[in-house]
């Protein structure tokens, strides 16, 4: 089993599965503004940038779109890492 992990986990370039938002950490609207954002269970992100002196926010491929995620939602976002094909 692939272990789980959070956006912000993940190395620039990397890409990953969404299987869950965590509901526990999450207030009503900053899960309908990942909603809107696309992301969703079963979507591929990929980091692709992270704002330099710590970090935040962090650029992300979500789908077709790209989109900047502060770290404060990227740690509501549960993902599996992609395997990488041989």
């Amino acid at each position: 089993m692939t272990p789980r992990l959070h956006i912000e986990d993940l190395r620039r370039g990397e890409i990953a599965t969404i299987v869950a938002i965590d509901r526990d950490r999450v207030d009503p609207e900053n899960a309908r503004q990942l909603h809107e954002m696309g992301f969703d269970e079963g979507v591929d992100v990929e980091l692709l940038h992270r704002a330099p002196f710590g970090g935040d926010p962090i650029a992300l491929r979500v789908g077709n779109m790209s989109v900047a995620l502060r770290k404060r939602l990227a740690r509501m976002v549960v993902v599996e890492r992609a395997i990488a094909a041989e």
